[in-house]
C-alpha cells in the first residue's frame, strides 16, 4: 500500500503542539513506532476526548482541518466529531512518525447509498501491516485493528470488517451502536467529498446533528451516550437509561460526565426541550 499524497488537511503537528496534545491525553513521546504505542495512543484518545457535534447542533462555526481542531480540543476543553477526532489523531500520530492516511468513508452507506461517502473521515496506519485507527466512531472501538476482513472483539463488544458486493469495506459496529456500520476502502482518500459533506452535516435541516443532540464518550468498561435529554449508559451486560431534567442537570453532566467546557449549556437545553415540543406536536 502508499500512502496517500499530504495536504492541508493532513497538517502535521508542530513539536510544540504535540507536546501539549500528549501531556493532554496523559501519555509519554513513544519510543518505538509499533502497534504497542499506537493502541496505547488510541485508547488514552478516546479516554480523554469526548465525542460532541454541539458546534452543528448549535450552528456554531466548525471546520475539517486538524488546527481547528487542535485549538478546541487541546487548547479548550471540548471534543469533536469524527473529522475533528480523526483528523487531530491523524496530525499527531504523523507527528510522532506513524505512516497515517486519512480514509474518506460512508456512515451508514448500506441504508443510504453513495450520498454517504464523505460523511466519515477513518485511518490506516502502516506498520509492520495495515492498522484501522478509529477514534471518531465513540461507541466502537477502543484500539486499533488489522484493517483485514474478520471478526473483532474488545471488551466483551463485537465487531466485524466484511467486504461489501461493490468492492468496499464494512466496519460493522456492536449490536448498541448508534452508527450501525461505516464503508471505506484501504485506499479511498477524498477531501473535496468530506469536506462538503462537513458542510451538510453542520448546516443542512436534513443532518442528524442540526436536529438532535449527540454526545459519547468511552469508559472503563463501556460507553456513557447523551442523545437529547436522554443519557445511556453501555456495557456488554447491558444498557441502563436516565432522563436529563433542566438546564443546571445538563450543565452538570457535561462538566462530570463528559469532561466538557461547553458555552451556553442553558442555550442547548432550551433548543432540546423544542426539539421535543416539535415532535410531541
Amino acid at each position: 500500500m502508499t500512502r496517500m499524497p499530504s495536504n492541508e488537511n493532513a497538517m502535521t503537528l508542530t513539536a510544540a503542539q504535540l507536546d501539549a496534545y500528549l501531556a493532554r491525553i496523559g501519555v509519554e513521546r513513544p519510543s518505538s513506532i509499533d502497534l504497542h504505542s499506537l493502541s496505547k495512543l488510541h485508547r488514552a484518545h478516546l479516554m480523554t476526548f469526548s465525542w460532541e457535534a454541539l458546534d452543528a447542533f448549535m450552528g456554531w462555526p466548525s471546520s475539517v482541518i486538524p488546527a481547528s481542531a487542535f485549538a478546541k480540543m487541546v487548547k479548550g476543553r471540548r471534543g469533536g466529531w469524527c473529522y475533528e477526532m480523526n483528523g487531530l489523531f491523524g496530525a499527531a500520530l504523523d507527528a510522532l512518525g506513524f505512516r497515517v492516511t486519512r480514509l474518506c468513508g460512508g456512515v451508514d452507506r448500506e441504508k443510504l447509498g453513495d450520498i454517504a461517502i464523505g460523511n466519515h473521515l477513518t485511518l490506516r496506519v502502516d506498520l509492520d501491516r495495515a492498522y484501522l485507527a478509529e477514534v471518531g466512531v465513540a461507541d466502537a472501538i477502543i484500539e486499533p485493528v488489522p484493517l483485514a476482513v474478520g471478526p473483532i472483539s474488545q471488551r466483551g463488544f463485537d465487531f466485524s470488517i466484511m467486504p461489501t458486493e461493490d468492492g468496499w469495506l464494512r466496519f460493522n459496529n456492536h449490536a448498541h451502536g448508534i452508527a450501525r456500520s461505516f464503508d471505506f476502502r484501504a485506499d479511498h482518500s477524498d477531501e473535496a467529498a468530506m469536506a462538503a459533506t462537513q458542510g451538510w452535516l453542520m448546516g443542512d435541516p436534513g443532518s442528524p446533528f442540526t436536529n438532535a443532540l449527540a454526545v459519547l464518550r468511552h469508559t472503563a468498561d463501556g460507553y456513557v451516550a447523551l442523545q437529547n435529554d436522554r443519557l445511556r449508559t453501555v456495557t456488554p451486560n447491558g444498557v441502563s437509561e436516565r432522563r436529563i431534567t433542566s438546564a443546571d442537570h445538563l450543565a452538570d453532566m457535561f462538566e462530570i460526565v463528559f469532561d466538557l467546557d461547553v458555552p451556553r449549556p442553558g442555550d442547548i437545553w432550551d433548543k432540546i426541550q423544542a426539539i421535543g415540543r416539535d415532535k410531541a406536536a
